[in-house]
């Protein structure tokens, strides 16, 4: 299936992204995560479709050739997203998929604008609030990046010529699963023009702008919410502690085996049909 490069002149400048499936269909925004782009995903977007979806995949804020300017708080990429979705969508609410950072993000925008989000799924990281409650050690092992990268000169590491420190945590965070060698040539030259950008998203994480996020996060989640999780993810661990009161409306929560951090890419197939299915 064919995906289209599309741009949007937001407030904060030209977003790029791919865009395909049905145009009948129900509207679907699909947000990546950290390392990654929307290019890797294109078998999942184009499964989405096959499920009678209207897929959008942008470039968020920090990843080129999307702006990299920040700032990079919640609030922003928050905004960021509404913004592309009225421009998009007008009028009528999305679905809302969202993996790793995008996940987060989606989090932060089912209780910001739960009027613009018809259901959103979360895929591989848990609810905010529910993660920062009881972080186990087992996890808190697993994102010792996120100390790496508050330090001066990690920016320049995290976009040595090569990425192999970037290979390496997709190693670490899939493994067993091996990135199409095209694929990754193609992620490399858009994280090479990103960087240091989606580094500055764990920075601004301990900034002041934080807390108003946190308090919005509190909030019940009143937009039905699928959360999925690889039983073989190398980065989050699914939640082992009830959070069900942190949703007002339909919620489930699935591992799915054989699968690790980049459940979409590994099992396109798999994962979107769980999606069609729980959606419908």
């Amino acid at each position: 299936m064919e995906f289209e490069h599309v741009t949007f002149d937001l407030p904060h400048g030209t977003f790029h992204a791919l865009q395909g499936g049905d145009p009948d269909g129900r509207p679907t925004v699909v947000l990546h995560g950290f390392p990654d782009h929307p290019l890797t995903a294109k078998p999942f977007l184009a499964e989405l479709a096959r499920h009678g979806r209207r897929v959008l995949a942008p470039w968020l804020r920090g990843y080129a050739p999307s702006p990299t300017a920040g700032p990079f708080d919640f609030a922003s990429l928050t905004g960021d997203v509404l913004a592309l979705i009225d421009r998009w969508s007008p009028g009528r609410a999305v679905e809302l998929i969202g993996h790793d950072w995008g996940a987060l993000i989606t989090y932060d925008t089912v209780v910001t604008a739960p009027e613009r989000i018809e259901r959103a799924v979360t895929l591989a990281v848990p609810h905010p609030i529910t993660f920062l409650s009881r972080p186990r050690l087992a996890q808190l092992r697993r994102i010792w990046y996120m100390g790496l990268f508050q330090l001066p000169g990690s920016g320049w590491m995290a976009s040595a010529r090569d990425l192999a420190f970037i290979d390496r945590l997709w190693r670490q965070w899939s493994p067993g699963f091996s990135l199409d060698p095209a694929l990754q040539a193609e992620l490399h030259e858009h994280l090479r023009a990103s960087m240091p950008a989606p580094i500055k998203y764990y920075r601004a994480m301990l900034r002041p702008g934080m807390i108003g996020a946190t308090r919005r996060l509190s909030q019940p989640i009143e937009v039905p919410l699928l959360q999925l999780y690889g039983a073989d993810d190398g980065c989050f661990l699914p939640p082992k502690v009830d959070d069900r009161h942190r949703f007002a409306a339909p919620h489930a929560m699935e591992i799915v085996p054989d699968v690790g951090h980049f459940l979409h890419i590994e099992a396109p197939e798999a994962i979107a049909k769980r999606i069609a299915a729980w959606a419908n």
